[in-house]
This record gives C-alpha cells, sequence and structure tokens, in this order.
C-alpha cells in the first residue's frame, strides 16, 4: 500500500514533526487541529465558538485537500480542555455535517497546544 502526504495551505502548517494528513489506500488521518489561523498561525480571537469553527474550517481544508468532504468522515476525535463546551462542539458541529454522523469520541484534557481550548482529529474513508 503507498502512503500519499496531505498538505494545504488553506489550513496550518504543521508546527512539529507530522504532516496534515497522511492517506494510506483509501484511508485518509488527518492530523490534529488546533484553532490556528493558516495565514497568521496564531490562535483564533475570540470565545469558545470562534475556536470551534476555525478547528472545523482547518479540517475541512485538509480532507478537501485530500479529495474528500466531512461527507467521508467516519471517526472525528474531540479534545477539549473544559467539557463544558461539549454542547458548543454539537450545535456548531451541526452547521458541518449532516445525517448520518461520524463515529466520535469527546475526551477532557488538561491542556492542549498554544494554549488552545479545543483540538480535533478525523478519519476519512475515500471512495475507491
Amino acid at each position: 500500500m503507498t502512503r500519499q502526504i496531505v498538505s494545504t495551505d488553506r489550513a496550518p502548517q504543521a508546527i512539529g514533526t507530522y504532516s496534515q494528513a497522511v492517506r494510506a489506500g483509501n484511508t485518509v488521518y488527518l492530523s490534529g487541529q488546533i484553532p490556528l489561523d493558516p495565514d497568521s498561525m496564531n490562535l483564533v480571537e475570540g470565545d469558545i465558538d470562534a475556536q470551534i469553527r476555525r478547528v472545523f474550517d482547518n479540517l475541512l481544508a485538509v480532507a478537501e485537500a485530500a479529495g474528500g468532504s466531512f461527507g467521508d468522515v467516519v471517526k472525528l476525535n474531540v479534545f477539549l480542555t473544559d467539557l463544558g463546551h461539549f454542547a458548543r462542539v454539537n450545535t456548531i458541529m451541526a452547521e458541518y455535517f449532516q445525517a448520518p454522523y461520524p463515529a466520535r469520541a469527546a475526551i477532557g484534557v488538561a491542556a492542549l497546544p498554544r494554549g488552545a481550548g479545543v483540538e480535533m482529529d478525523a478519519v476519512l474513508v475515500l471512495a475507491a
């Protein structure tokens, strides 16, 4: 099986030793995205809603660079520094996804890179 590195300038560039995504066959593994603006590489201004939207926008940009969309997401992991924001994730996720929804995990964490309040990663399966 061949591996293909996926990258786009529409999402933040990797800030470590990883790729934005890796495609292996028809499966695409999207690295975790925090709410960085891809142009400035700074955290977005605003509340948790702005952070959640920026993360979804970043993930969508990488999914599209891989030739997919949110309709191809089969698994989504959500990491929150405050699980009290989980209801906001659900509300905003409904703006980006339609049924059938992907499998999902939500995990409370003590801290995230750059002081972000949310990080998400995803797995896509593309049509053969």
